[in-house]
């Protein structure tokens, strides 16, 4: 089940079984029925509550923010609702289908409202204030005002310190408003996720990858230990040349890195400073630049959205709907204020799908695309799925679908084969490429950890509010090795500033993508018999492929994730060994050039 009922979904009271003083075990028969009652109602609302949601986005004021707030706690207080009554089948003996429906209800919702008369209207408010406040953040630097976007440009392109740490710090000044809020939906969030039977929202979402959440917990460790090592090198690295550049003053030899030299507002991804870091090697560089290549050859946002929508048909899908073109936002609107966020959009459930974008015409959006395109495609693969599966095999698998295309997307190979560059470059200019993809890639891998590891520790109330700025630096240092470039204000609310908190979007998915992406990039080479580096392949124009690709997309949620994970690959575990196996080049090549130095934080 979609998992966009994060502070919304809404479903009619229903009462079942008897009166209170003569309790009866309801029967197999009722507990299909309330499966069938709740899918029908659910499915009616999402549609709603989804129209609403993308006129909020698409138009923000205070009028859509109030539409998306109503609607949003009609469908929020209906699932809570119907994941309260699910529970009373828990102990009915019922066919694997309805078993798997009911589990679903009980655990589909990111921010269960609690049955507090209001706190349904309440919890949608706060969320649609925080999402808004966020997307309409502005900051003064140098007596003009700056968006976000025009921050990120900054701070991608600057090389002053100075300047640097200004553009930081100043987009840190939107989020101390949502502080209070934010704890506020957290303490109602707890309230009704208690009412579930879970001790607090976190095991609520812990609990979405078809095992207890303990278990999730620790299989979150085992990977992230899988790729450590790597990180701990590509750290090493960059520190030192950024050392180098900047000099002990700004940047010191050893220790954490300061946060914001990364070229990034959250140093999730490091490839906008790969001038800073480039390999000095026998082949040079890349031989091309994505960024004027696609200028260069004519490339306008449409024409990057049909390219990527040429991927997916290359490998047998359909075409997109022409009201995908007529629907979606493709470029920022010039007369009003938008969330710029990327997002793909289901809006009911069948065909109506959509992407959101203030498409940019360079190479980080070209790849973009292609990642948001695969949750388009991924939705009307399952479409005809009942409503309830209607959703990734994990929120996982709806991250590392486009994740999956974008790696052949990324490759010269691909390039090529769509005639964007003439010729691929020689095997010497491998490392400057998986540099560049390492950048992003394997520097994401830590961040896409703690943001939900902050969040558990929040909802669990280890964590207090005074403490969360505190508490999100611990775990920036403990798993990034990062520190921000000065002390930070008392009031500061730094997790704010990255969207998918106010916008209460949960992110380990996108942790499990950056592992995912790469098993189905290594199964998918093997099944084309690609021969060379996993790096080079590139799967574009393989209808075999992508009848096994498609076959897992169309089984949504029915099964457990990793039934469908070996529709495709063969394998049911997560295995972040295809990592290693993509990036080894990379990897034995950094530890010669961290020869000497002291890696580590």
């Amino acid at each position: 089940m979609k998992r966009l009922l994060l502070v919304a979904a809404s479903v009619a009271a229903i009462v079942f079984g008897a009166a209170a003083d003569k309790p009866v075990t309801p029967s197999p028969a009722e507990a299909k029925a309330f499966v069938a009652t709740a899918e029908a109602d659910l499915a009616k609302r999402s549609e709603y509550a989804n129209r609403a949601s993308w006129v909020r986005a698409t138009y923000i004021t205070e009028d859509t923010q109030w539409l998306e707030a109503k609607a949003g706690a009609e469908i929020a207080e209906a699932a809570t609702k119907f994941a309260r009554d699910a529970t009373r089948f828990d102990g009915v003996q019922v066919d694997p289908d309805t078993r798997r429906k009911l589990d679903l209800l009980k655990r589909g919702i990111s921010f269960p409202t609690p049955s507090t008369p209001g706190a349904a209207e309440e919890m949608a408010t706060i969320g649609s204030r925080l999402d808004s406040m966020y997307s309409t953040g502005k900051f003064t630097y140098k007596g003009k005002t700056l968006t976000l976007g025009d921050a990120e440009d900054i701070l991608a392109s600057s090389r002053d310190p100075a300047e640097t740490k200004a553009i930081y710090e100043g987009w840190r000044t939107v989020s101390p408003a949502m502080r209070t809020d934010y704890a506020r939906l957290v303490d109602l969030a707890n309230t009704g996720a208690r009412e579930l039977g879970y001790k607090d929202t976190g095991a609520i979402w812990r609990s979405w990858y078809d095992m207890p959440p303990d278990a999730f917990a620790k299989e979150t460790d085992r990977l992230w230990s899988q790729v450590q090592p790597f990180y701990k090198n590509l750290h090493c690295y960059v520190r030192a040349r950024l050392n180098e550049k900047y000099g002990d003053a700004v940047q010191p030899r050893t220790g954490p890195i300061r946060a914001d030299l990364l070229g990034n507002m959250w140093s999730q991804q490091w490839g906008n400073i790969y001038d800073v870091v480039a390999p000095q090697t026998k082949g040079g560089g890349l031989g091309y630049d994505l960024d004027k290549v696609l200028v260069a050859k004519g490339y306008d946002p449409i024409k990057m959205v049909k390219t990527g929508e040429g991927f997916y048909t290359s490998l047998g899908l359909a075409p997109l709907p022409q009201t995908f073109w007529e629907r979606s936002q493709i470029v920022k609107p010039r007369d009003r204020e938008v969330v710029c966020h990327a997002s793909a959009w289901d809006l009911d459930d069948k065909d109506d799908i959509r992407i959101k974008m203030c498409t940019k015409v360079n190479a980080e959006d070209f790849s973009t695309i292609h990642h948001e395109l695969g949750h388009n495609y991924y939705q009307r693969a399952y479409k005809d799925q009942p409503w309830i599966y209607r959703g990734g095999a994990n929120d996982g698998f709806h991250e590392a679908i486009g994740d999956f295309v974008a790696l052949s997307a990324n490759t010269p190979t691909y390039l090529k084969q769509i005639n964007l560059i003439e010729q691929t470059p020689s095997a010497d200019q491998d490392i400057p490429f998986l540099m560049r993809m390492a950048l992003d890639k394997i520097a994401f891998l830590p961040f896409g950890l703690l943001v939900d590891k902050w969040r558990w520790e929040v909802f669990s109330g280890q964590v207090k509010p005074d403490q969360y700025n505190q508490a999100w630096w611990d775990l920036v240092r403990q798993y990034q090795g990062l520190t921000p470039p000065g002390a930070r204000p008392a009031d500061a609310f730094d997790p704010g500033a990255k969207y998918h908190i106010p916008g209460n979007t949960p992110y380990m998915r996108y942790f499990l993508a950056h592992v995912y992406q790469f098993q189905f990039q290594r199964a998918a080479c093997k099944q084309a018999g690609w021969k060379g580096p996993l790096h080079r392949c590139s799967v574009y124009g393989n209808k075999e492929v992508g009848k096994r690709f498609d076959a897992m997309l169309q089984m949504g949620q029915s099964k457990p994730w990793p039934e469908a994970m070996r529709t495709f690959t063969g394998e049911t575990t997560t295995d972040a060994s295809a990592v290693a196996d993509y990036f080894a080049p990379l990897d034995a090549w950094l530890t010669k050039q961290n020869k000497g130095e002291k890696c580590g934080w």
